[in-house]
């Protein structure tokens, strides 16, 4: 119940919202319950041949209850789906608030399809808790008390038969189902995230799957799951029907008592017999409220589920943002690296352990190193995507975690590994990195990455689909050219180019970048002759350091490496 506190915190900012509906359905429910007694009543009066004016003020009665009750229904659908929505859209806005620091480590710890079923299907589920978790038990509460109330005035005994049907139907049967429920809906959400991530992975992955003719098992496993899924469903169905079957039986039971409990009252006197019909009535129009109480205990177990796995992604409490300096940069930066260490979440193989490095102002180094060493992680670390266990990193003698994430950003220019882009055209995502660059200048920078046959207008599909690796990593470098800030961050940027390419493309960034910081990743050894350092890792530690002429000097790792690709590419 602790991950719906969030959800109610964000219901009461619309208290207007809440306390109109609230009134408007405890006014509905009450008149509804005068009506039909009242109607009760006046068929028992009317049998009798009372004077006029008494079923003209009765029949007049059921009128205006008529009225004020179908006038109150209304306001009540109203406001309570208004907070609904306005509750919805807090929660969506909070839920991504919350979400966007997170980013993109959060992708670290939860499959796309996972993140993407509880971010559409369980903020959805949520839509239900204030009409079918908060509000019906406040406005039935209110109804009962208050017909148990005026029910006393002409049968205690009524009342109390009243009183404990409302204990069996609002509160003992929905607390048995409840107890049920969780065993029922017990891995139900679970399964339909993991269809979500199947589905997503099936779309994701078809062209290798069917190159690799393995597409018909990740069918026939993506239907087995659905399957499953499906009987899960069926469960749950079965389940809420049985529920809402067995409280209604018990409401027909009750008002069968009332029935039979009046006319034992009647024969022995208690009671007058113009009231029978009339709190026949109440019992038959006070139960059909409690129906919502059938269904109560799934909607409770949905939405305390789906907050529990909205809460695992954000966490239950909103994270205050401390507030950080911003970078700000005139030239290009000093970065240095003080016993910096690092071990990615839920993994016990440590990435990077003591790097001790310095990076001049103005200054092109290179990180070498086979896969896995830890290269790729110290740009993450750069660019504050996560933050380093022990030691510290500063840029120009700034602290990075007492940074702004977005202000460091600003000044990086950066080549991933893998880079997004957009649907669109080429011209749209060579604008994310300078919106007012003049087509001519936009025309130039794919000159100098050698994408002179593309036109501006020529579609880009989703994530880059109709490019060749080549081609998207030029169109990368051509954003970086676009930003062309102090801080250039370089990721195997030309690992898919062929070597003429790769070498064109080098000198024009390094004389576009001459005087600023560069840190470039590479797992090629050749052209790294003009870089003014070469930082060498393996296993997550700097194994040498220094120029290239002083590393093959060495004879060292950096040797070794040089040795083999040469034997490599001359063989």
């Amino acid at each position: 119940m602790r991950d719906l506190t969030t959800v109610i915190h964000l219901l009461f900012k619309e208290k207007k919202d809440i306390i109109l509906s609230i009134i408007c359905g405890f006014i509905g429910g009450i008149t509804a319950v005068g009506l039909f007694s009242a109607s009760g009543y006046l068929i028992s009066q009317a049998a009798l041949a009372p004077p006029i004016y008494t079923l003209m003020v009765l029949v007049g009665t059921v009128k205006l209850f008529g009225i004020i009750s179908a006038i109150s229904r209304y306001g009540e659908r109203y406001y309570s789906h208004r907070g609904t929505f306005t509750m919805l859209s807090n929660l969506r806005v909070s839920f991504y608030e919350r979400l966007e620091p997170l980013a993109p480590q959060i992708f670290q710890k939860f499959r796309s399809g996972d993140l993407l079923a509880r971010i559409v299907g369980d903020v959805e589920t949520l839509q239900n808790f204030f009409l079918r978790v908060f509000y019906p038990p406040i406005v039935l509460f209110l109804v009962f008390f208050c017909t148990i109330f005026f029910t006393a005035y002409f049968s205690t005994t009524h009342a109390i038969i009243i009183f404990v049907g409302f204990l069996l139907t609002t509160v003992l049967v929905p607390v048995y189902f409840a107890i049920r429920q969780r065993r029922v809906d017990q891995g139900l959400r679970e399964e339909r995230g993991k269809l979500s991530t199947e589905v997503t992975e099936l779309f994701y992955g078809f062209r290798d799957l069917k190159i690799y003719q393995r597409l018909e098992e990740k069918e026939e496993a993506l239907e087995q799951m659905a399957e499953t899924y499906v009987r899960e469903q069926e469960k749950a169905g079965v389940h809420h029907l049985y529920s809402e079957s067995l409280n209604t039986f018990v409401s027909l039971i009750i008002s069968v008592v009332v029935l039979g409990m009046g006319a034992y009252l009647i024969a022995a006197g208690s009671l007058n017999g113009v009231f029978l019909a009339m709190l026949l009535m109440i019992s038959l129009t006070v139960f059909e409220d409690t129906t919502s109480m059938a269904i109560f205990p799934s909607h409770l177990e949905d939405n305390r589920r789906a907050a529990a796995r909205l809460s695992a992604v954000v966490g239950s409490e909103p994270v205050e943002v401390e507030e950080k300096e911003d970078l700000i940069l005139t030239s290009s930066p000093a970065i240095t690296f003080n016993d910096v260490s690092f071990t990615y979440s839920e993994e016990e193989r440590q990435t990077l352990n003591d790097v001790q490095l310095y990076f001049p102002a103005g200054s092109k180094t290179a990180i070498v190193g086979p896969s896995g060493s830890g290269k790729s992680t110290i740009l993450s670390l750069l660019l504050n995507f996560n933050s380093a266990d022990s030691g510290e990193i500063l840029i120009n003698g700034e602290e990075i975690s007492g940074l702004n994430q977005e202000s460091i950003w600003k000044y990086a220019n950066v080549v991933l590994q893998e880079n997004h882009f957009f649907f669109g055209t080429i011209r749209d995502n060579l604008k994310i990195a300078a919106d007012e660059v003049s087509d001519e200048h936009l025309l130039k920078v794919l000159e100098k990455v050698e994408l002179s046959q593309f036109k501006l207008d020529d579609a880009v599909l989703e994530k880059g689909a109709n490019l060749s690796g080549g081609e998207k990593q030029r169109l990368a470098l051509a954003r970086t050219m676009l930003k062309n800030s102090y801080l250039w961050l370089l990721d195997e940027p030309t690992s898919s180019m062929d070597s003429l390419t790769s070498f064109n493309i080098y000198q024009e960034l390094f004389e576009l970048a001459k005087h600023d910081t560069l840190i470039l990743i590479s797992h090629r050894l050749n052209g790294l002759e003009t870089m003014d350092q070469i930082v060498v890792m393996e296993e997550g530690k700097v194994v040498e350091v220094g120029s290239y002429e002083q590393l093959l000097e060495m004879q060292g790792y950096f040797y070794e490496l040089k040795q083999i690709e040469q034997s490599v590419f001359h063989a």
